[in-house]
């Protein structure tokens, strides 16, 4: 439904695959969170469009829109040394969205 978004999103991606194998030998790991539907100001119009809204519900197999606390746990992952082994990633904090 929305083409620019779609490219947008799959442009981070690519970026930060190209971001890791660039800076990896200085010992920088680049990684991204891709977020799948969360409830914001920003998608309000969204949540309220009782049609849309049930659309997405039925596709995400967590069956609810994502909070913004939700991606907390990605990004800290991220930024720990838990993940110091972790480059090039782009981790979905989607609901299961990309797993269907």
């Amino acid at each position: 439904r929305v083409p620019s978004y779609t490219a947008a999103k799959s442009g981070v991606g690519g970026l930060t695959k190209a971001m890791a194998n660039e800076w990896c030998a200085k010992g920088i790991n680049v990684n991204a969170i891709a977020p799948g539907y969360i409830a914001t100001n920003n998608t309000a119009a969204l949540q309220a469009d009782e049609t849309r809204n049930r659309q997405i519900l039925e596709r995400i197999p967590a069956a609810r829109w994502g909070q913004p606390n939700d991606l907390g746990g990605a990004a800290v992952f991220l930024a720990s040394s838990a993940s110091d082994y972790v480059n090039g990633h782009v981790l979905a904090v989607d609901g299961g969205w990309l797993a269907r």
